[in-house]
């Protein structure tokens, strides 16, 4: 998948059923399944017959990585059978309407149930797997010869054995591959489990380690990027955490006192971060009260590696810098795993699962796209994003505040990760129980040498404010500028969630207004550009995306400090994207939970009705027309919901005192 969002851009990498091996916003094609399977008791890949197998023939269970990738990769043989494996079963809840009913209880005032949260012993009675499914699946896996452990939640079970275990245990091949330069294992052949075990399965991840998920946070444009300094502080014109502060009204917060003590933040990630570097950017910003010893690291089925700016620890770094610097009394858990899809759903999962973390952010993900064209295909099971979702839903019983970047090719999501012209948004942002979080440019004149670019007001994050300036930029023309710069706040419609509940009834939600500059054409490979479009209307259906914005364009981006990961010249950089915007949130919630008294739990079942109130604590991006959009979605004026912005801007103190109430 791809990785999440800071701009310099996105890495995403996509996996179907191989849930989440994510870049910063990288993706990989989704995969194919040609059923291979063969009769109980006969010989399946190396090491002979396989044990008795319980119940019915086999049957295929949905795994991960795209047919793009396993059907063009190059083949040079079977995996060695004594190669080492990590996979991860992901199981399906039970009592999920339930589930989604007590969710809703916990944030509605009124309710019996209101800020009453679940352990993880409760949600594993009660939603988890029955003792006696997770005991036929682990002793199934034992049979062959594979360890296996079980998260608490009764919901996911690791498997660590050898590729020939995996091979007999799953009636598959595995197979060393190589795809654009990146070798790895897998198997183009969906994986079989007996029937009387497989229903239970909802996705089986970590057949394949492919995970090319490269960072891709986004940098401002190389004529436009201001010059950094060594180690004095932070480039001039860059963003710093007090502007942050007043930029979004957090300071009365801290004049209460509301640094964040007693709380935990958690940073799910597919990249190994320096501590240093957290604690060198919070004294060079002059960060007060800042606890020390703050940041632990959990090294996730095995971590993720060295740090290294290649592997995407910039967006790590940024990660923990920025919420920290928020909530400079909170403590941080950073939980990296492998850039790989099991890798990724089990991060997610030590953090739900361990309940320490009041709040999680994650910069991560891929395309809609991605996903649906394995699904297209009859490659790939829905359920591939449903298992995320299962475990954004235990974090929301729990009270666990969860925040997604939205993205950041704009409306065009999928252009980032398969090079596809259509409309389409981000994953996980679009789980309906995760806050998706979005991008706008702050207003002001940027000054570049010969020219400067007036934002008269705050608006949705979008590239085409540049476009014009694409003589300044050295392109032959606008429209090759434009499509060689799409960036922007991610947003639109979910084809794989339906409107959640708190979204139904705002004013503006499937509704929109669009300026379309670019046609897809030559299915969906291509655009046409046209750089003066006129004002469309519409509707749209699905979960809709994000559910609220803050500053996000690298042109008004942030400061990043590193002593290692921007060369020897510089400990600083400037970036932007989403990715700044998640973990910002997580730092916010940190705030608000220690002015509440209490988790407040999963916000979007409360800031809608905030937002739609007489007093809203958000301001929204209703303006209308090409000064307001993220390259196709634009505001409707008197709307409290706008895709590409969601709800608005908001304003810190005023949500707390919401939330408060």
């Amino acid at each position: 998948m791809k990785r999440k969002h800071s701009f310099s851009k996105k890495p995403f990498t996509i996996g179907v059923a191989t849930m989440l091996a994510m870049t910063p916003l990288i993706v990989s094609a989704p995969q194919v399944f040609a059923s291979t399977a063969q009769p109980p008791g006969t010989p399946s890949g190396p090491g002979g017959p396989a044990p008795t197998q319980p119940g019915g023939g086999p049957v295929p269970v949905p795994q991960g990585v795209g047919p793009t990738v396993l059907q063009n990769a190059t083949v040079f043989g079977d995996t060695p059978a004594d190669t080492p494996m990590t996979v991860s079963i992901v199981l399906h809840t039970t009592n999920t309407s339930a589930l989604q009913q007590f969710i809703q209880q916990s944030v509605t005032p009124g309710s019996p149930q209101y800020r009453h949260y679940l352990s993880v012993s409760q949600f594993a009675t009660q939603f988890g797997q029955p003792q006696s499914v997770i005991q036929s699946l682990t002793s199934y896996l034992q049979s062959y010869g594979i360890s296996t452990s079980v998260y608490p939640d009764n919901l996911d079970i690791t498997a660590n054995g050898t590729a020939g275990q995996f091979d007999q245990a799953f009636s598959v091949q595995l197979q060393n591959m190589m795809f654009q330069g990146v070798n790895f294992h897998g198997t183009v052949a969906a994986p079989q489990l007996p029937s009387q075990i497989a229903s239970p399965v909802l996705a089986v991840l970590g057949l394949t380690n492919y995970g090319n998920f490269a960072t891709q946070l986004l940098k401002p444009l190389p004529q436009l990027q201001k010059p950094s300094t060594s180690t004095a502080g932070p480039p001039a014109g860059s963003q710093t955490p007090q502007d942050f502060a007043a930029n979004y009204n957090v300071n009365p917060l801290y004049t209460k006192g509301d640094y964040g003590q007693g709380q935990t933040i958690g940073i799910v990630t597919l990249a190994s971060v320096d501590p240093s570097d957290a604690y060198t950017f919070w004294k060079l910003n002059n960060i007060k009260h800042v606890l020390g010893n703050r940041i632990n690291l959990v090294n996730v089925d095995g971590g993720a590696g060295p740090v290294s700016a290649a592997n995407g620890s910039v967006e790590t770094t940024i990660d923990v810098e920025q919420s920290g610097a928020i909530a400079p009394q909170a403590n941080i858990i950073v939980y990296q795993a492998p850039n790989t899809d099991y890798g990724f759903a089990d991060a997610f999962l030590d953090a739900v699962t361990s309940n320490q973390a009041d709040s999680i952010s994650t910069s991560w993900g891929e395309s809609e796209t991605a996903v649906n064209y394995s699904i297209a295909q009859g490659q790939e099971s829905p359920n591939y994003a449903q298992a995320f979702n299962e475990i954004f839903m235990e974090g929301a019983s729990q009270g666990i505040s969860m925040f997604a970047a939205s993205g950041d090719q704009a409306a065009y999501d999928a252009s980032g990760d398969i090079g596809t012209t259509n409309l389409s948004v981000d994953t996980p942002a679009d789980s309906p129980y995760i806050t998706a979080a979005g991008g706008t440019t702050l207003p002001g004149v940027q000054n570049f040498g010969n020219f400067s670019i007036d934002v008269p007001t705050q608006r949705t994050w979008g590239w085409d404010y540049l476009w014009p300036y694409w003589q300044q930029f050295g392109a032959s023309s606008e429209a090759s500028f434009a499509e060689s710069t799409i960036a922007g706040s991610g947003g639109g419609y979910s084809t794989i969630f339906g409107t959640p509940w708190y979204q139904q009834g705002v004013k503006g939600v499937n509704q929109f207004s669009a300026v379309p500059y670019l046609t897809p054409i030559d299915q969906d490979t291509a655009w046409n550009f046209n750089p003066d479009p006129q004002v469309i209307t519409g509707t749209g259906q699905g979960r809709n995306i994000p559910d609220l914005v803050m500053d996000a364009d690298p042109e008004t981006g942030y400061a990043v400090y590193s002593s290692t990961l921007f060369g020897s010249s510089t400990d600083w950089s400037v970036y932007g994207g989403t990715s700044f915007v998640a973990p910002q949130l997580a730092g916010v919630t940190a705030l608000i939970n220690q002015n509440a008294g209490t988790r407040v739990g999963f916000w979007n079942g409360q800031i809608y009705t905030f937002a739609s109130g007489p007093q809203s604590p958000f301001t929204p991006l209703d303006t209308t027309g090409t000064s307001n959009d993220n390259l196709y979605y634009t505001g409707t004026k008197g709307n409290v919901y706008n895709p590409g912005s969601g709800l608005g801007v908001p304003n810190i103190a005023d949500l707390a005192t919401s939330f408060a109430q």
